[in-house]
Parts: C-alpha cells; structure tokens; sequence
C-alpha cells in the first residue's frame, strides 16, 4: 500500500484542546486525520463541568484521539499551569474510552496572535478566538509528526 493509502486507511478524526485557566480553546482535524482548524472556545466553569464538555464534544465530532497541548516552559519545565493540564488530562482519560495524548504547546497563543494579526482580524476577534486558533496550531503540529 503507497504511504498516502496507508495514511488515508489509518485516518482518524482528531480533537485538540489548548486548557487555559479562563478558557479552552478547541481545535479538530478533517476527517483524514491531516488538517486542524480552529472549532471553538468554551468558558472554563471548573474541572468536572470542563472535563464533561470536551468529552462531548469529542463524541459529537466523532474524534477517536484527544490531543491536549501541555503547557511547558521555554527551559522545558512543567511548572503550575502544566500540572493543571496534568490533573486535567488524568481526569479526561477517567471520563472516556476515548484515546487521550498530550502534546507541547510552547509558543502557540503567540503565534496564533500573529496568525491572526497577519490576516487583518480586530484586537475582539483576536481576544475571542486567540485559544481556538492556537488549539489548532498545537493540533496541526500534533498531526504533522504523525503521531495520531
């Protein structure tokens, strides 16, 4: 089988999440497995109401994988933010059959800023999807290294 055929056979659809403290942005694959886009950005309400959202909109998309990106400092250090992401992702593989894996989202917001900045959309539509734009970048990166 030629590698695009493999890769096409294998395909999934896949569901990436950016966790922030305030908001999650939600990110999710075609359904060959190879391109991200931005889906949307849910208010965070707190960890089980959070947990329970994504999950559904795992099984509404129909994803097979869960990507979160982990937060993870320049220096390659997990500090708070990352082990809240941490307790995240082990409360989401309680609450679902549904594969979770994580991925370094380092520099993601930054360059969903600039992203979006380069294609002319206002200081509100950049605060309103900044977290779904760089869900989809982490998710693309995610895609990208083949790994889904």
């Amino acid at each position: 089988m030629a590698p695009s055929q493999k890769r096409y056979a294998d395909a999934m659809r896949v569901l990436g999440i950016d966790v922030g403290e305030k908001r999650i942005g939600v990110a999710l694959s075609d359904p060959t497995g190879m391109l991200a886009s931005a889906l949307t950005v849910v208010e965070s309400v707190g960890p089980r109401k959070d947990v329970e959202r994504v999950v559904e909109l795992a099984r509404q998309h129909e994803a097979e994988c869960i990507v979160v990106g982990m937060p993870v400092s320049m220096d390659g250090r997990i500090r708070e933010q990352g082990r809240a992401v941490e307790m995240f992702v082990r409360r989401l593989e309680e609450a679902t059959d549904i594969a979770v894996d994580t991925w370094d989202e380092r520099l993601t917001t930054v360059e969903a800023d600039r992203r979006m900045i380069e294609g002319g959309a206002s200081r509100e539509k950049r605060r309103e999807q900044r977290d779904a734009v760089a869900a989809a970048i982490m998710l693309q990166a995610y895609l990208d290294s083949g790994r889904s």
